[in-house]
């Protein structure tokens, strides 16, 4: 019997039935994907919520419509489910779970390997196993493919192990996972072929690397690509705060260049699951070699500095209008760590909401799309935003610039704005504060 041949087969003419562990804002798309595909698709998660969810059709995240996902569960071409027994007659699993990091800055691989413990259990024989967490180099062979030939199965002839990293950028609409090339990399030549013959039925590019490890490291490059540079840019703010210079206009003119320079923008931190954290997966794996990533640490040190220097930009704002931070209002807008997501994961406006409370100021918050926050132990609701809730505001901090957001009415009704993401680029100076210049 050849299982590579025939799983390829079961694929092509889409009998195969389709296995996702994790169903968030990764794991969902995909689900969708593949049912829309022509699988049979069963999503595996803990959350009972969001499993209750999609089971009623209803999704959470912003890129799947409830018009999508609707049809498919009423078809019965997707379902989901908290029993990982319930993935035994599946051929192929893709595991879109979590990767943070803990306290420590550590990667926190727990939910990898206990989602490889419950495959394993499954028994391997027959089936595609594929990585899309993010991790470092090395994870799919030392962590996933143990629990697979456990019972003497062998990667590559009973069963087949990959690693393919997500790149779903939520909110976005110009590059879809339909439409965004596929980085694949197998444990084996075989395993290659039949994750390349699964992922080609819903991506228009699958390209091919060597192996798993490659494929984890080009994620960890794209994504320390862009901390790095956002540090750089980051510190050219700082700097140009200094000189009295307007960065934005120093990056806006520079991207005037039509070759060796690519734009990026500074602001009041890095959020989200990917780019304040996978640097980090990378550098621990280095530090376990004795290499020290010190572009990786650089980069780090000042993007997690700039929550605290927006916080300094506050106070300096209200001492000019003869204020202390202690018992000042401060209204935030926007919370999630990009506009027009719900997502606040790493987002800079915890941290920053988290300093200002801590020097004595109240804090309420806005955010179209966050109706209520949880960080260090402090709950908060967001507030309705009138114009009186603006103008009773000794500073409104401009944190996330969602694309609902008024801003001439803003400008018009707030008596003082520190703006950290230029937002208000057209206002002038004066009752408004920008990050530099």
């Amino acid at each position: 019997m050849n299982r590579k041949s025939d799983l390829i087969h079961k694929i092509e003419t889409r009998q195969a039935q389709v296995g996702i562990v994790g169903i968030g804002y990764v794991g969902l798309p995909l689900a969708v994907a593949f049912a829309k595909a022509g699988f049979r698709v069963t999503a595996v998660d803990t959350n009972t919520p969001k499993v209750a969810a999609i089971n009623a059709g209803h999704s959470y995240v912003e890129d799947v419509p409830d018009s999508e996902l609707g049809p498919l569960v009423a078809e019965g071409v997707l379902r989901a489910t908290s029993d990982y027994a319930d993935l035994a007659g599946v051929d192929a699993i893709s595991i879109c779970v979590p990767t943070p990091l803990r306290k420590t800055k550590d990667p926190d691989i727990s939910y990898i390997l206990n989602a490889a413990q419950n495959i394993g259990q499954l028994g391997g024989s027959g089936k595609l196993v594929v990585l899309e967490s993010t991790t470092y180099p090395g994870t799919t062979e030392e962590i996933i493919l143990p629990s697979l030939v456990s019972n003497g199965d062998r990667v590559g002839h009973d069963f087949f192990l990959a690693f393919s990293p997500e790149r779903i950028d939520p909110g976005r609409t110009d590059y879809t996972i339909y439409s965004t090339p596929k980085v694949i990399g197998g444990v084996t030549p075989d395993c290659l072929d039949v994750a390349m013959a699964l992922y080609g039925t819903i991506v228009a590019r699958p390209f091919p690397v060597s192996s798993a490890a490659a494929a984890e490291m080009v994620k960890l490059l794209e994504n320390t690509f862009r901390a790095v540079n956002i540090g750089l840019v980051n510190e050219m703010a700082l700097m140009c705060d200094r000189l009295g210079l307007n960065v934005w206009e120093i990056v806006e003119a520079a991207a005037t260049k039509p070759y060796g320079f690519m734009p990026f923008y500074p602001g009041p931190g890095l959020g989200g699951h990917c780019i304040p954290v996978d640097p980090h997966y990378l550098g621990w794996k280095l530090r376990t070699l004795n290499y020290t990533a010190r572009f990786i640490e650089l980069a780090a040190e000042v993007n997690s500095h700039m929550p605290e220097y927006v916080v300094s930009k506050v106070v300096s704002a209200l001492n000019e209008a003869r204020l202390a931070l202690n018992g000042s209002r401060i209204l935030i807008l926007g919370v999630a760590y990009k506009p027009n997501v719900s997502d606040v994961r790493e987002s800079p406006a915890l941290d920053i909401i988290h300093r200002l409370q801590s020097r004595g100021a109240k804090v309420q918050y806005h955010d179209p799309m966050v109706p209520n926050l949880r960080h260090e132990g402090v709950a908060l609701h967001s507030v309705e935003l009138t114009d009186t809730a603006v103008a009773a505001a000794d500073c409104v901090v401009i944190v996330t610039h969602h694309s609902q957001y008024n801003w001439a009415q803003i400008a018009t009704h707030a008596r003082l704005i520190v703006d950290t993401r230029n937002a208000l680029a057209a206002e002038p100076a004066g009752r408004l504060v920008r990050l530099t210049g």
